[in-house]
């Protein structure tokens, strides 16, 4: 695979797909996954029997699909500006929904008491929890956000996935967790998630602070803010915006809560939802 062509697909992922990164790491890692499966041959001339071969060694639907958007994506790519080759497309694999997990309020409320608030680590620890919860922002937005981007209650989030920037509000709560931390902490930064070192705090260690005090990733909080949201009864476009979601067929994986709320609702409440001995003779 030509190291020009290469490097052309990644400038194009950044400039013209907006990727994240970590996406663009992926994509390329697939393909050179795939090159070195045809370590002899052009990726140029590659034909759909060869992809399908290839994809053969993935039994993981995710997996398979994750392979087949970034193979797709790219023979797109050198179709498009005429580079030569097949235009491959292979349909993706169906995949069942997940429901996303996520934490209720009172779970989240049961693993904040086990922090212990006394240094500037816990006042940090207990305050990133809250951040996320009340921000619904992913733990990449969140460790790259500056203090400049609070003002007056609304955090403004500049590296959104896709480079789209959003504004969210965040509850009186956080924002006085955030302030008692910055106030403890001595360390000059204009990053306001750090390490004892005085480095920015890292994905990885943002995740063992969560798994520590909640048991799960980052990620369940961002799941835990909206659904929060649909149970209380928001609508889901606002949901939508307030995640950051490009598409609403995105956001609606969390509208099983909202049917799920409304079910138990009348099974509480509504005559016919209780179980009546009258009624099943």
């Amino acid at each position: 695979m030509s190291r020009d062509l290469l490097t052309a697909f990644e400038e194009y992922l950044y400039i013209n797909k907006a990727l994240e990164p970590n996406s663009i790491k992926s994509y390329l890692s697939d393909l050179n996954q795939l090159y070195n499966y045809f370590p002899n041959r052009d990726l140029l001339k590659l034909d759909t029997i060869d992809i399908l071969e290839f994809l053969t060694q993935f039994e993981n639907k995710r997996t398979l699909n994750r392979k087949l958007s970034s193979i797709n994506t790219f023979y797109d790519f050198c179709h498009k500006l005429e580079f030569g080759g097949n235009q491959i497309t292979i349909p993706m694999s169906k995949v069942p929904k997940n429901l996303p997990k996520y934490l209720s309020f009172e779970q989240i409320q049961e693993g904040l008491k086990l922090i212990d608030r006394s240094s500037w680590l816990g006042l940090r620890d207990y305050a990133l929890i809250l951040f996320l919860y009340a921000s619904g922002c992913r733990i990449s937005e969140a460790l790259q956000a500056q203090r400049k981007d609070i003002n007056e209650g609304w955090l403004k989030i500049r590296f959104a996935k896709g480079q789209k920037e959003r504004i969210v509000p965040l509850a009186p709560i956080a924002i006085e967790a955030l302030e008692q931390y910055l106030a403890k902490c001595s360390i000059q930064s204009e990053y306001i998630w750090l390490n004892y070192r005085n480095e920015p705090l890292s994905r990885i260690s943002a995740f063992k602070i969560v798994k520590k005090y909640l048991g799960v990733s980052p990620h369940i909080l961002r799941h835990s803010f909206a659904s929060s949201l649909i149970i209380g009864g928001a609508d889901l476009r606002v949901v939508q915006d307030l995640l950051g979601h490009s598409s609403l067929e995105t956001t609606q994986i969390y509208t099983h809560i909202q049917q799920q709320n409304l079910a138990d609702t009348i099974n509480s409440y509504h005559p016919l939802g209780k179980k009546d001995e009258r009624y099943s003779r």
